[in-house]
């Protein structure tokens, strides 16, 4: 039998196994092998491929069909996860933290600010592609001068390739000479979209107006020197200096370079003095802006603020505190005196010092003003305390002081110098006791200018200001048992009594009233100063104040440290009035609106409004205004506005403003109109003065 032979062709299922897996380049499989013995390929394409298999991680959800085919709809949104949905900010207006309406959504993952270009960008390339051009233009410029045809062109120049050999690069030449042309005038992009021609210009520093002027010469020495060295020394540098004056002689005369000094100076120092003046109000301005913007608050209330109680009760007030007025330097001192600026109504004097007489030294003289409570206006040191003061009534700019060495003098604002235009010496007939009240008056007949004068050493005196020269003149000397005149021969001389206030009749000009130490008040006249007209046995103390009515001529108020305070009638000896405070009272004061209303400050710290008209036993008000250990020493009443101020013994001056009962003024009934003036409030004055002076009732205590 023959035997059969297999094919070539064929292998067996060993010799299939044996096969190796096609090899895998570049992400291809080659399904092509050539068989060992004769190199034909077997197997297709697709044969030897290898099957994708899902590889299911361990963790997987088993899930149904069901589950696979269901479908879950989400509304994507551009709002920020994560951005704040209860922020709150703080509102100034409102002072309270209010939330935000409106949140922020966008989300930030990257930012690039700067002039620089990413490499890949468009911008990028467009540059590099222009610099490539520029760079190699003027490489070859020089070897493509012309010279050298057989050369070809680079690509680089934007030139197409010069093709075969055989063409020849010369015939293209003109085609490429253009091209660099037009290149080379082509100018370069910027690369910083902005002008790279702009001019910058260049600012000068600022100046200070100080460092303008040339140091003065200095020269460093060490000697030990005596009195005609240093003389030596000033007149050879005053030597120097006439040499030089006299170098500049010869150049120009005498008599025009004394011209131009005398004409000129003047000029110099006016501007000079126009341009700080107008510095100053400026600055005077925008300080009382900041001023009156910090204490807005206490502005709108002395504006606007009334108190709605007052409706409620009708014979009660109350005092609302306004501006606080204190100067660091005048700490430990005590308010004196206090006096408001008849002219400029919003300007009061304060005068510093001591009472006590271990703590004596120097004192101060301040003006205040509403619009600007930080600081005084005009601020006046002085040698002495200064017990009293007062503004001339017409020259606002004229006030009078006395001081605590028995000295007064008169100070001019006008000119704001530190020293005062006129001073009282021991050759001019000064006190030698401390001033206790000053008052100016009328012009005399020559219409100079003159202030009385009242002190502890008993004498009343009148001060004239003549020219630069202060004449004095003793109208009244006080005494224990009567008036001491002079000139009189074998006569005892009684002691003195001490003088502690001192005013003058509102209309009669003669007439003055003098407070004495002793409790005493005497009613005096300029024409007789060798009598007292009549004489009030008023306090069992001194008496601390003595004041006439504003509207009666018959009434003034006194108070005293015996606790009282009482209201007379100069045509009667015994007073009207008399109030208990159970302190001390320091100082009263009439109202400048209504004739039965007056205030006092006591030691305590508190003060009382009375108002006769409403209550004739008691204050409408009682107010602390201080600590108990804090004195109150002064008080006085605006001319216009409806407030207080009070002065204690710390330094400081208070501002009060009136509440609507404490200054009320008579209803007005329908379609009619009260009078109003002075002379209805003396009748309303007077008409509770004849009821006390009746016979048949007794006098109010």
């Amino acid at each position: 039998m023959p035997v059969l032979q297999k094919p070539a062709t064929m292998k067996t299922k060993e010799e299939n196994n044996q096969i190796k897996a096609p090899a895998v380049k570049g992400g291809k499989v080659s399904n092509k092998k050539k068989d060992d013995e004769d190199g034909t390929e077997i197997g297709g394409e697709d044969e030897w491929m290898q099957k994708k298999t899902l590889v299911k991680p361990p963790d997987q959800l088993d899930l149904t069909e069901a589950e696979l085919k269901e479908e879950f709809t989400k509304i994507l949104t551009a709002d920020n996860p994560h951005a704040p949905e209860n922020s709150v900010k703080y509102n100034f207006k409102d002072q309270a933290y209010k939330p935000v309406n409106n949140v922020d959504q966008l989300a930030v993952h990257f930012t690039l600010e700067g002039n620089l270009l990413h490499k890949d960008s468009d911008e990028a390339r467009r540059q590099m592609a222009n610099q490539g051009d520029a760079g190699e233009n003027t490489a070859t410029e020089p070897e493509n001068g012309g010279e050298n045809p057989d050369k070809p062109e680079t690509p680089a120049d934007g030139a197409e390739d010069a093709g075969d050999g055989e063409d020849g690069a010369g015939e293209e030449r003109p085609e490429s000479e253009d091209i660099q042309v037009e290149k080379q005038e082509r100018k370069i992009s910027n690369q910083f979209n902005f002008s790279d021609r702009a001019s910058q210009t260049l600012n000068n520093p600022q100046r200070d107006r100080a460092c303008q002027s040339e140091p003065p010469p200095r020269a460093n020495f060490s000697a030990t020197v005596n009195q005609w060295e240093i003389y030596d020394a000033y007149v050879e540098e005053l030597q120097k200096q006439k040499q030089e004056t006299s170098k500049e002689k010869h150049k120009t005369p005498l008599f025009k370079k004394e011209e131009e000094k005398v004409k000129k100076k003047p000029v110099y120092v006016d501007s000079q003095i126009d341009e700080i003046a107008k510095v100053v109000k400026v600055a005077k301005i925008i300080e009382r802006m900041v001023t009156q913007n910090t204490f807005d608050d206490i502005a709108q209330d002395f504006k606007y603020f009334e108190d709605a109680a007052d409706e409620f009760r009708e014979q009660e007030g109350t005092l609302l505190p306004l501006w606080k007025f204190q100067y660091e330097k005048a700490k430990p001192l005590t308010v004196t005196a206090l006096c408001w600026n008849q002219k400029y109504k919003d300007l009061f004097a304060v005068g510093l010092g001591s009472y006590e007489f271990t703590k004596q030294g120097r004192g101060m003289l301040l003006f205040y003003t509403l619009k600007n409570s930080n600081h005084p206006e005009y601020i006046f040191h002085t040698t002495s305390g200064v017990m009293c003061l007062d503004i001339h009534k017409e020259l606002s700019y004229l006030v009078a002081v006395g001081f605590y060495d028995g000295c007064v003098a008169v100070y001019n604002l006008k000119l704001n110098r530190p020293q005062p235009i006129y001073k009282s010496t021991a050759k001019s007939g000064k006190h030698t006791d401390p001033v206790w009240q000053v008052k100016w008056q009328n012009d005399d007949i020559d219409k100079n200018h003159n202030f009385f004068s009242v002190s502890a050493d008993g004498r009343v005196v009148s001060w004239t200001l003549v020219k630069n020269e202060l004449l004095y003149t003793d109208i009244i000397r006080l005494s224990l048992e009567g008036v001491v005149t002079e000139g009189e021969e074998d006569v005892k001389i009684p002691d003195m009594a001490c003088g502690t206030a001192l005013d003058f009749h509102k209309q009669i000009d003669y007439l003055f009233l003098v407070g004495t130490e002793e409790g005493k008040i005497h009613k005096c006249s300029k024409s007789y100063s060798s009598r007292f007209l009549e004489t009030y046995i008023a306090h069992s103390l001194s008496v601390d104040a003595v004041k006439w009515n504003h509207f009666h001529p018959k009434v003034f108020i006194s108070c005293s440290s015996d606790w009282t305070v009482k209201i007379w009638d100069h045509t009667i000896t015994n007073p009207m009035f008399t109030f208990n405070l159970n302190t001390a009272v320091s100082d009263v004061a009439w109202s400048p609106y209504s004739s039965t209303v007056f205030a006092a400050v006591t030691t305590d710290g508190k003060v009382h409004v009375f108002d006769l008209s409403i209550n004739k036993y008691e204050a409408i008000c009682q107010q602390a205004v201080v600590s108990k250990k804090t004195k109150l020493t002064h008080i006085e009443f605006n001319p216009v506005y409806p407030i207080i101020i009070v002065g204690d013994d710390r330094g400081y001056v208070t501002s009060l403003k009136l509440s609507p009962n404490l200054r009320k003024q008579p209803k007005e009934k329908k379609g009619q109109e009260l009078p109003k003036g002075p002379e209805v409030e003396m009748e309303k004055l007077e008409k509770l003065l004849s009821q006390l002076r009746a016979p048949d009732r007794p006098v109010q205590k």
